[in-house]
């Protein structure tokens, strides 16, 4: 099944990845709560505040946000896509990012987070030639940095970012989430 429409209206796509049944559509104010408790479930700090801001950017198309849920209605993983990023090489020449890729580490290694790149990717191609990504620099971002190197992604060149502002040669930052490298990648158009 799939339906497509993006204006406040529905998305929505069934797929079989691995023996799961998944179904991916944009965040709905109802989703808020399912994915808050899921994420509480698992004693990850995941507030209702960030999904209603992601929600609110959703409906001013400053964002978009891929929620998937199993076939059994369960909350499985996210990702969205911010269409104006903070950061300045990506502000500079409007190129859109994909953020906040999480997926419940019950449910990884099943594709979900493999389907939800491919739709985030694949609605970046109608409005862009090119996404890109910034992924955290400790172990913990591990699987995160393989899978955005093996989807094609590369360091955009500009070197490493804490805080959101360049780490200049001989300075010592705190490795933690806000330090971060970016990449992209070259995206084929959607017509």
């Amino acid at each position: 099944m799939e339906l497509l429409f993006l204006d406040r209206c529905v998305y929505q796509r069934e797929v079989n990845v691995t023996n799961l049944d998944i179904r991916i559509n944009l965040l709905r104010a109802c989703d808020v709560q399912p994915i808050v408790d899921a994420f509480e479930a698992i004693s990850a700090n995941k507030p209702a505040s960030q999904y209603q801001r992601y929600l609110a950017e959703q409906e001013q198309a400053r964002r978009t946000v891929l929620v998937a849920f199993g076939s059994d209605e369960r909350f499985c993983g996210y990702v969205t896509i911010n269409w104006r990023p903070n950061y300045p090489p990506f502000q500079a020449v409007e190129i859109p990012e994909i953020q906040d890729l999480n997926v419940l580490p019950h449910v990884r290694r099943r594709g979900i987070g493999t389907r939800l790149m491919n739709e985030a990717e694949r609605m970046v191609s109608e409005r862009s030639p090119v996404v890109g990504i910034g992924v955290g620099m400790d172990a913990d971002y591990g699987a995160a940095q393989r899978l955005y190197v093996l989807r094609g992604y590369i360091p955009d060149g500009k070197g490493l970012t804490y805080k959101s502002r360049f780490v200049r040669y001989g300075e010592q930052v705190t490795v933690d989430d806000e330090l971060v490298l970016y990449f992209t990648k070259r995206l084929a158009i959607c017509s």
